[in-house]
């Protein structure tokens, strides 16, 4: 059975004409709790758009009938999702004509799931951080501010706050998700980690985001709870 979907419900499509490629990467990245759709060519693949549009695409460059090449060409002018080429021509000249006709991301086959799967995240964060920022607002908690359009954060006081990209990702995915209990592989998704990241590292990366709001806040923010991950406790409502 596969595991219940991420908070943020990403669905992927998957583009692929080797069944077994394409078994691997459903597999791989539904086990971290994506919502995934395949389709083994192009006309396979627009009829999965025609029934429930996906968030993001992974799809091969090279394939019978139409190929990949053509179908991001189409993709990117019809405003469709974004797009992930894979292929097994990895040259300079090859990435860039996949850029080129409309692909937001180009990685050379074989290659490694958890790459796949860290650009997955980071293609799927700035897609939320457009959304974010079309939407408008800023989030108020506990008398905190956050504005993720302009990236500010301030305490109570109104003092500014300095956090890194990460830190105001992991927040961000808190404020989003308030009083509601979340697992580190959740908030591996939801902040769009890019890179490789082990529990202990993100439990590292809380506690140092902990500790800068704590400094500043005579209330717990951040809760633990014990074998099942992270809660931010306060209210969040939208300004």
């Amino acid at each position: 059975m596969r595991p219940e979907p991420t908070l943020d419900q990403s669905r992927i499509l998957i583009v692929d004409d080797d069944a077994d490629l394409l078994r691997l990467i459903a597999d791989f990245l539904a086990g971290h709790g994506y919502l995934v759709d395949t389709a083994a060519n192009v006309a396979e693949m627009r009829m999965r758009i025609n029934g429930q549009r996906p968030d993001l695409i992974v799809l091969d460059a090279m394939m019978p009938g139409e190929d990949g090449l053509s179908a991001a060409r189409s993709l990117a002018a019809d405003g469709g999702p974004p797009v992930i080429m894979l292929s097994a021509l990895g040259s300079d000249t090859d990435r860039i004509v996949g850029l080129e006709v409309g692909a937001d991301d180009y990685l050379a086959k074989p290659c490694n799931p958890r790459e796949l799967l860290a650009r997955v995240r980071a293609l799927l964060r700035r897609q939320r951080a457009g959304r974010a920022a079309e939407a408008g607002g800023v989030y108020e908690f506990a008398g905190w501010t956050l504005d993720p359009l302009r990236r500010l954060l301030k305490d109570p006081r109104g003092t500014l706050i300095e956090l890194s990209d990460n830190d105001f990702s992991l927040l961000r995915s808190f404020v989003e998700h308030p009083q509601k209990v979340l697992s580190r592989d959740q908030l591996l998704t939801l902040s769009g980690s890019d890179r490789e990241v082990y529990d202990r590292a993100i439990d590292s990366q809380i506690s140092r985001l902990r500790r800068k709001l704590n400094e500043r806040s005579a209330t717990e923010l951040i809760r633990t709870v014990r074998n099942e991950g992270y809660l931010l406790l306060p209210a969040v409502r939208r300004l």
